[in-house]
């Protein structure tokens, strides 16, 4: 049996709003495997379904670039957002970008050795390192490709937070970059129900079954019930299906379609993603210091 650390009913309490027993024996009941213990918890009706993303710790900057066809979007870390926050730094952000779009790397290997400056990416990142002082991580880029009569729209949040690009099939700019403002704040999982991998859909229709039974409702009504809560949950996450941002009273499908447009597709970077930053304890350190 895996040992469960405080960390971990730590987390799943952030993730889930469960108490801390109901998340320890939980993590118990899955041996240790988070995403089982959130299912656990949901199933027992303790807990709603958490986003994947987990924890969003680490610093630094997204951004973006387009120019024809084809867009580029990276994401550089740093170890504070007092580093985030420097011209050196932001510059460093930006020409990664451009030199991303421009050399169309298949890889981050690719990517490291694109040209930039009089060296690359990976040197120019070395470099301003050892100028800043603290570690500089080039984390990853995206490419996209689109089509003549397709249009990119892309947005940043808080200076590059966070970064979405949206692909419009017709439309205009402007459309695609108010739809990429919505990707950006409510962050779907994918783009329309066909996109839900099936091991996922069986997994949330047996995660429903299971809640529904455990509620006492009649076995004659469950299947209707499960499947009203699957088309819920398949809302909430799916782009299209989501309510527009900006106006609640459509879905981001509609307000398209009014845009003379169909949502061929997105991209969302957010700074620390599936990082989660070292956490100090200053009361242990200054003890230690005084031994």
């Amino acid at each position: 049996m895996a040992k469960i650390t405080a960390a971990q009913v730590k987390e799943l309490r952030e993730r889930t709003g469960a108490g801390m027993m109901d998340s320890k024996k939980a993590l118990v009941e899955a041996d240790g495997d988070m995403e089982r213990a959130i299912d656990i918890l949901r199933e027992n009706g303790v807990a709603k379904a958490a986003k994947k993303s987990g924890r969003i710790a680490a610093e630094g900057l997204a951004e973006f670039a387009f120019e024809g066809n084809t867009a580029a979007l990276v994401e550089v870390n740093s170890e504070t957002d007092f580093v985030a926050s420097n011209d050196k730094f932001i510059n460093l952000v930006n020409d990664i970008t451009k030199a991303v779009l421009a050399a169309k790397p298949k890889n981050m290997d690719e990517a490291l050795n694109a040209p930039l400056g009089d060296g690359t990416i990976e040197s120019a990142t070395t470099n301003l390192t050892a100028v800043i002082g603290e570690k500089i991580t080039f984390r990853r880029f995206q490419l996209i490709e689109k089509t003549d009569d397709e249009v990119f729209g892309a947005y940043k949040h808080n200076g590059g937070a966070i970064v979405a690009l949206v692909t419009l099939k017709g439309g205009n700019e402007e459309a695609a970059k108010n739809i990429a403002m919505h990707v950006a704040a409510i962050n779907p999982e994918y783009l329309d129900k066909d996109s839900v991998p099936d091991d996922e859909l069986a997994r949330q229709k047996e995660v429903f079954t299971k809640e529904t039974e455990n509620e006492g409702k009649p076995a004659n009504i469950v299947p209707r019930i499960v499947e009203g809560r699957v088309n819920k949950y398949l809302s909430e996450i799916c782009l299209v299906d989501q309510p527009y941002v900006k106006d609640s009273d459509m879905t981001v499908e509609a307000y398209a379609k009014s845009q003379n447009a169909t949502v061929a597709g997105f991209v969302r970077f957010e700074v620390g993603e599936g990082i989660e930053k070292k956490q100090e304890d200053f009361a242990a350190e200054v003890r230690e210091q005084m031994k």
